[in-house]
Formats: structure tokens, C-alpha cells, sequence
């Protein structure tokens, strides 16, 4: 067996934003303008002192010993690969994502393990086509170092890491302005009792779609209450409280699997509105609902100002 040691890098994954529509329309083309576009990757990263660990898919993981060289070669390729596509017609034109992370991970052989490869990945799937996307850790090291502007994210959720990562956006050109691309479905994939190797981390770090059959039998049993509420009506609308649990129920199993805010600022969100519903359903002239929505707001200041 290899040797397995730690070590703390920066991680640097790459991957092709519409990937199978462009294999869809041309695949031999596109695997020619993959081939060289990694090719030309490769150089960059190798003359900036980093290493490509390994190609997966469209995807390409590498690492740097120096977090401001990683973000330089990726600030390189963005530009050389920006001349290659404005000679190229809009549909065909290969647009790479770059995610870049600085964290401990563990290496074994030539691949690389563990949650500094997982946050990376997940970085790269929240570019925008042609853009890069670093941790905080990253831009603690290179934010008066490297000559590009950069734009707080906020925190992004990744599997298997229990608090939000701050990312940024590296400014670039005009590639930063580009709106961010829709998530790739990725199958399920059922949980590893090891750490996956690098190359395949860049597939698990695209949620997974999910939740859908949930959200349709709660849709129809609320259909179910109104509807009884009707047709046994007295005058009072009583499905209005089932309802809004359901509502809330809803939301909180959609907040378990959403990437775009901290879960649990949601979660304390989401709560807020079920007491306000209630407040509302049950009115006697008195806002109540102001204190403990004053007490949600308190718990979430305090926790993002400890964050920070």
C-alpha cells in the first residue's frame, strides 16, 4: 500500500459549463477542444509551480503550493481561454469554472482526499461560465497580492461541512458578469465509507435533486384538509392552521437540501414566518409575534457576527 500522509494545499478544480450540450451537438469537436484546452491548462499551472492531480470528465483537479500562484494560474487560464472562444461562434465556445481552495487534505499516492478537495469542488459548481470562486481562506492570502477585484459571496454550503464557507468571486474582465449557471443534476450517489479520490469529487459536489415526492404529498394533503374544511363548512376556516404547519414543514425539508443560504439562518427564518402566520390566523389587534421574531433576529446577529 502507499504511504497516506496530511498536508495542508491549495486546491484547484475546473470544469465545462454545458458539457453535454456541446458533446450533444458536436462530440467529436468538443473533445477536440477539450483536449486542448486542458493541454493549455496544464501548461499554465505547471509554469505557475502547480501540479494537475488528475481529469475527470470534463473536470480538471490540480494543487499549488502558493495560494497566490493558484490564483494567478487561474486568473491566466480565464484570459487565454477568453481569446480562444472570441474566435469561436457563441454555441461552441468551451467556458471553464474555477474553484480554488486552501485546506488540509490527505494524500495518497498521486490523488488527494477530504473536505479541502470537497469545498473546492463545490466552489468551482457556483462560478459563473469563464469565472473563478475562492474560499475565504484563499482571499485572506491573496486579496493585496493579486491585481483583480473581488465580490463577497456569503457563506455556501457544502456536504459533509457543518458551517456555510465564505466564498468570493475573483473579478476578472467582463467574464465576472456573466449570471451564474443553473446546477447540473448529478445521480445519487450512496455515502462512501472512505474519502472519495479527487477526480471524482467534482460529480458529488453538484446537489443532487430530491424532495419532490415530499412536496407533492404535503401539496395534496393540504388540498385534502381545505377541501374538507369546505364541504363541512361552519363558518369557520379551520385549514388554515394545518396548512401553514405544512407550509413550514415544507420549507424546512426544502432548506435541508438548498445551497444558496446558510441552513440554519433559513431554518430561524423560516420559523419567523410560521409565527407570523399565527399571529396573523389568530388576530386580536396585537402584533405578539414582534417578540420572538425579535429573539429569531438577536440569535442570528449574534451568530453571524461570531462567524465573522
Amino acid at each position: 500500500m502507499s504511504d497516506t500522509r496530511r498536508k495542508l494545499t491549495t486546491i484547484f478544480c475546473a470544469d465545462v459549463q454545458d458539457y453535454t450540450r456541446l458533446m450533444g451537438a458536436d462530440e467529436e469537436g468538443t473533445l477536440a477542444t477539450l483536449k486542448r484546452c486542458r493541454e493549455a491548462m496544464g501548461h499554465l499551472i505547471e509554469s505557475h509551480g502547480g501540479r494537475v492531480v488528475n481529469t475527470w470528465g470534463d473536470g480538471l483537479i490540480a494543487e499549488f503550493p502558493s495560494v497566490v500562484e493558484a490564483v494567478r494560474a487561474a486568473v491566466d487560464t480565464q484570459n487565454e481561454l477568453a481569446g480562444f472562444n472570441a474566435r469561436r461562434p457563441s454555441d461552441g465556445r468551451m467556458l471553464f469554472r474555477i474553484g480554488i481552495n486552501l485546506g488540509d487534505v490527505i494524500v495518497e499516492g498521486d490523488d488527494i482526499y477530504g473536505d479541502g478537495v470537497n469545498i473546492a469542488a463545490r466552489l468551482q459548481t457556483s462560478a459563473s461560465p469563464g469565472g473563478i470562486v475562492i474560499s475565504s481562506t484563499v482571499y485572506d492570502q491573496v486579496r493585496n497580492k493579486v491585481a483583480v477585484g473581488f465580490e463577497f459571496l456569503g457563506p455556501l454550503m457544502v456536504k459533509n461541512v457543518e458551517e456555510g464557507v465564505p466564498s468570493y468571486a475573483v473579478r476578472i474582465g467582463d467574464g465576472g458578469d456573466e449570471a451564474p449557471p443553473a446546477e447540473r443534476p448529478a445521480a445519487e450517489r450512496p455515502a462512501a465509507a472512505r474519502p472519495q479520490p479527487a477526480a471524482a469529487v467534482m460529480a458529488e459536489a453538484r446537489p443532487a435533486p430530491g424532495g419532490r415526492r415530499l412536496f407533492a404529498v404535503l401539496g395534496v394533503i393540504a388540498v385534502v384538509m381545505i377541501v374538507i374544511n369546505l364541504l363541512s363548512w361552519q363558518g369557520v376556516f379551520w385549514a388554515r392552521f394545518p396548512v401553514l404547519a405544512l407550509a413550514v414543514v415544507a420549507a424546512l425539508a426544502w432548506n435541508r437540501g438548498q445551497t444558496w443560504f446558510d441552513r440554519k439562518f433559513a431554518a430561524l427564518a423560516i420559523v419567523a414566518l410560521g409565527i407570523i402566520g399565527i399571529n396573523l390566523f389568530t388576530w386580536s389587534g396585537t402584533f405578539w409575534a414582534v417578540w420572538p421574531i425579535l429573539g429569531i433576529a438577536a440569535m442570528i446577529g449574534l451568530r453571524w457576527s461570531m462567524r465573522r
